[in-house]
């Protein structure tokens, strides 16, 4: 499922999506294929949830994280080091955890041309458990948002759509069905659903592919 991802792998999405988690979760999988895997931090919006927060377990992947200079500080204007821009096209697979909505993206578009080099691939992380993204006509508006600030063309959707641990079998095959509604309203494909482990199992046949994560990114409350 993962192996077609492009040496460049930007993850986008609304805040509440999930992406920081999914991000986490999937350069832990890329690295067991065997890859470098180089894990940017590019959300300077979220100050809460970010992947800079999870540097040890990546370390302890082996995965090289590079995150805003301030991450993990008070200062509410963190700066971006130059670190990005000479891991893309280095032969590393660079995955880029890009801030919420079309204002955490524009630090994204200021890589673009690099980006677009790579090649690369971007993922449109969707929750429709939240605010604002609760129907695919509202998720594909975001999706425009985003494309317009980040300057990159989305590949692919990921259905994230959870309610933390009150999830359910139904709620997950609910939300794929809205998925599959906005693979067809934008024209990107559904790439696959990623649902808790633990839940994952108990799905059974769902007609699209299905990707088992672990929660990393829990709420301080």
């Amino acid at each position: 499922m993962l192996t077609k991802f492009s040496k460049a792998l930007a993850v986008t999405g609304h805040y509440g999506s999930g992406k920081t988690n999914l991000s986490i979760n999937l350069a832990l999988a890329l690295k067991a294929e065997d890859r470098k895997v180089v894990l940017a931090d590019l959300d300077v919006v979220n100050p809460y949830f970010v992947t800079a927060d999870f540097k040890e377990l990546a370390a302890s992947a082996g995965i090289d994280l590079i995150a805003p200079a301030f991450a993990g500080t008070s200062l509410d204007s963190p700066s971006l080091t130059g670190e990005l821009g000479g891991q893309l096209g280095s032969g590393a697979t660079v995955m880029i955890d890009a801030g919420g909505d079309a204002e955490g993206c524009y630090a994204l578009g200021s890589y673009a041309p690099r980006i677009r080099e790579a090649p690369y691939d971007m993922l449109f992380v969707v929750n429709f458990f939240r605010y604002l993204t609760g129907t695919p006509e509202q998720a594909a508006e975001y999706m425009k948002e985003i494309e317009t600030a980040s300057r990159l063309k989305v590949s692919g959707i990921v259905n994230n759509s959870n309610l933390s641990y009150q999830t359910g079998v139904e709620d997950v095959l609910q939300s794929i069905q809205k998925a599959e509604q906005l693979a067809r309203l934008t024209g990107r494909p559904l790439l696959f659903t990623s649902v808790e482990r633990g839940l994952a199992g108990k799905l059974g046949e769902t007609g699209q592919a299905i990707l088992p994560i672990d929660v990393y990114v829990k709420t301080p409350w």
